[in-house]
């Protein structure tokens, strides 16, 4: 059974391998390795922005979440490539909405890279509404948003 935790100092290394492993297969298309890749874990840890999925012990899924501009941010979510089509990162996303919610957010934003195709439909799947496209730190980013239904 999945479980949301916040992450420990114990979850820094195991989630940038994470995100290497999740990412990785992305780089080749955009040309350079995706901006989660070389994400500061210890400092998502440190501030407490970051959770983990764990299943049986082992952490199957990272969830980095911010505050800001009266929205809550989901800056980043990776599964590992091994857990991926089990529910994870959907486990993972209803999280973030319930965080949202819990903070008074009416919102939940996101952003992908344009090159990460099958993230625009699952996204979208999942009720995010794509709202720009822009270029923002060098990648082509696709903006989302979600609007909540109070709890």
């Amino acid at each position: 059974m999945v479980t949301i935790r916040p992450a420990a100092q114990d979850d820094v290394d195991v989630s940038a391998e994470l995100a290497r492993q999740a990412y990785g297969h992305y780089t080749a298309r955009i040309g350079r390795p995706p901006a989660p890749v070389g994400a500061d874990y210890a400092a998502a840890m440190r501030e407490a922005t970051m959770w983990v999925a764990e299943d049986d012990g082992r952490v199957v899924g990272l969830l980095v979440l911010l505050d800001g501009d009266g929205r809550l941010l989901l800056d980043n979510v990776a599964v590992d490539p091994s857990a991926q089509g089990r529910g994870v990162g959907a486990r993972l996303l209803a999280f973030a909405e319930d965080e949202a919610r819990r903070r008074g957010h009416d919102r939940i934003e996101l952003y992908t890279n344009e090159a990460m195709t099958e993230n625009l439909g699952y996204y979208s799947h999942q009720g995010y509404v794509e709202t720009r496209r822009a270029e923002q730190d060098g990648y082509r980013r696709v903006f989302f948003t979600k609007r909540l239904a109070p709890a």
